[in-house]
C-alpha cells in the first residue's frame, strides 16, 4: 500500500524541513532492516504440514522448520464439531489431497522477516506464524472450505488468496491478517499473479480438476474456467481472458483452457502459461490478446496419456522466468522431469530427471531455477546457463510451493 505523503510561516519551515530529511531517515532505516536479515527459501511441506527454511541460493543447505500446524488440534476439534465442515475435510484428504491432508499450499514471509503467512487448504485458512516463537499471529477463515495458491504485492504488504471452493479471492493486509477487498472469479481459482507495480491482480479459475469426466468431448462439465484481472486498489474487474476462444483460434480444439501456474515476462508483455493435460506451455501476448506461440515439451514413454492417471489433470504444473528474461524453467510434473527452455528459440535444454515436480521458482542470486519433487521429498536447483542439475537437498513430505523470504539473520527454529 502507498505511504501517506507530508497557514503559518513556522508550519511552512516545519514542512519543508520533513520533506528534506524523510527520504534520508527512511533510507538508513531500510538499510538498517535489510542488513539484518536472511534471504531464504520457504518450502511449503504440504502433506506433514511444515515449512523448511533453506538458504536461497548456492548448495541450499536447510537453516531450519516451522510448524505451521501448531494450532491443529483446536482446528480438528472444530471440524469434527461441524458435520459439512467435515465432510469437506474428507473430500479433501481424498480427492486432491491423493489421500492425504493438506496443511502448507503456499507461503510467504513479511517484510520484516518477523512471520511466514501461510494458505492452508484442510483448514480452509490463511495463518499467520511467528517464525520466532513458532505461534499464530492470527488467523483468517477463508469463504467456503479450501485455501489454495497466494500471492504477495510488491511492496509485500497484501497478501492475496484463493478460496477455491467459494469461486473468490480474499485480499489480506500481510500483518494484521484484516481482510482489504475482495473479488469474484471463475470456478475453483488457482494461481494469483501481482504485476509488478502492484495495480492489478490476475486470477487463474481451473475448474473442477478432481473429477474423471477429462474426454475432450466431456470438457463442458469442468466448469467456467477463465483468467479475471482486477485493480488492486479497488478489486473491482477490469477485464476477462478466455483463453479457450484463443485455443480455437489455433487450431487447438480438443487442448484445456484450464490455466495453471503462469509467469509474466520482464516487460510484462507477455505471459507464458500451462494447461491442464498437455506436456508444454504457451506464450500469450497481452496487447493482442492472442496465443502467439506453442511450445510442445517431450513425453516420458513411460507416462501414461490418459488423463485420468494425471494428478488433478495437471501433467505439467510449474514455470518459472530467469531474471533477464532469457530463460523458462519448466517442471514436467507427470513426466518427471524439469527442463529450461531458451525463451528465445522455444528449444529446452537437458531433461532433468525429478520426481513429481510440482513447482518452479528462481533462486536468490537468480542463477538457478528451484523446483519441488514432491515424489521425492526434495528441492533441486538447475543452472540456468547449462540446464544441468546442480544440488537436491532433502526437505518434508510432499513439497509444493518454493517462495523467496526473509528470516532474521541469525534466525534458528522456534522450539518444539
Amino acid at each position: 500500500m502507498p505511504v501517506p505523503r507530508t497557514r503559518h510561516l513556522w508550519a511552512m519551515a516545519a514542512a519543508v524541513v520533513l520533506t528534506v530529511t524523510a527520504p534520508a531517515t527512511t533510507a538508513s532505516a531500510s538499510a538498517a532492516d535489510t542488513a539484518a536479515l536472511r534471504e531464504v527459501l520457504f518450502v511449503a511441506n504440504n502433506w506433514d504440514g511444515t515449512a523448511d527454511v533453506i538458504k536461497s541460493s548456492g548448495d541450499l543447505a536447510k537453516i531450519g522448520r516451522i510448524n505451521v500446524i501448531p494450532d491443529k488440534d483446536a482446528r480438528m476439534a472444530a471440524i469434527n464439531a461441524d458435520p459439512i465442515k467435515w465432510i469437506y475435510f474428507m473430500a479433501i484428504r481424498n480427492s486432491v489431497g491423493e489421500g492425504h491432508d493438506q496443511f502448507a499450499d503456499d507461503m510467504y514471509s513479511t517484510p520484516d522477516g518477523k512471520s511466514v503467512v501461510v494458505s492452508r487448504p484442510s483448514f480452509a485458512d490463511v495463518v499467520s506464524i511467528d517464525v520466532a516463537t513458532g505461534n499464530v499471529n492470527w488467523r483468517f477463515p477463508v469463504s467456503g472450505y479450501r485455501a489454495d495458491h497466494m500471492a504477495v504485492s510488491p511492496d509485500g504488504t497484501r497478501v492475496a488468496v484463493s478460496a477455491s471452493t467459494a469461486n473468490t479471492v480474499h485480499v489480506l493486509n500481510i500483518n494484521t491478517g484484516k481482510q482489504l477487498g475482495s473479488f469474484a472469479t471463475g470456478d475453483k481459482p488457482h494461481e494469483n499473479i501481482f504485476t509488478k507495480d502492484g495495480k492489478y491482480i490476475w486470477n487463474m479459475a481451473i475448474g473442477d480438476v478432481n473429477t474423471d469426466s477429462d474426454a475432450p468431448w466431456l470438457d463442458w462439465t469442468k466448469g467456467d474456467r477463465h483468467i479475471t484481472v482486477v485493480d488492486a486498489t479497488t478489486y473491482k474487474q477490469v477485464k476477462t481472458i478466455d483463453m479457450r476462444d484463443k485455443l480455437n483460434a489455433i487450431g487447438l480444439t480438443d487442448y484445456s483452457d484450464a490455466v495453471r501456474p503462469a509467469v509474466f515476462s520482464p516487460d510484462e508483455s507477455k505471459l507464458y502459461f500451462q494447461v491442464s493435460f498437455f506436456n508444454g506451455f504457451f506464450e500469450y501476448d497481452v496487447a493482442t490478446d492472442k496465443i502467439t506461440r506453442t511450445k510442445t515439451l517431450p513425453k516420458n514413454p513411460a507416462t501414461s496419456d490418459d488423463r485420468t492417471t494425471m494428478v488433478n489433470d495437471s501433467r505439467h504444473h510449474g514455470i518459472s522466468m530467469s531474471p533477464d528474461g532469457s530463460k523458462l524453467c519448466v517442471a514436467g510434473t507427470m513426466d518427471d522431469y524439469a527442463t529450461v527452455v531458451n525463451r528465445t528459440t522455444l528449444q529446452e535444454g537437458p531433461l532433468v530427471p525429478a520426481s513429481k515436480p510440482y513447482w518452479a521458482t528462481v533462486s536468490g542470486d537468480g542463477k538457478s531455477c528451484v523446483v519441488s519433487e514432491s515424489g521425492a521429498d526434495q528441492v533441486t536447483a538447475i543452472d540456468f546457463a547449462t540446464g544441468q542439475k546442480t544440488v537436491s537437498v532433502p526437505v518434508g513430505d510432499h513439497p509444493q510451493r518454493v517462495r523467496l523470504g526473509h528470516v532474521a539473520a541469525d534466525w534458528t527454529s522456534p522450539a518444539s
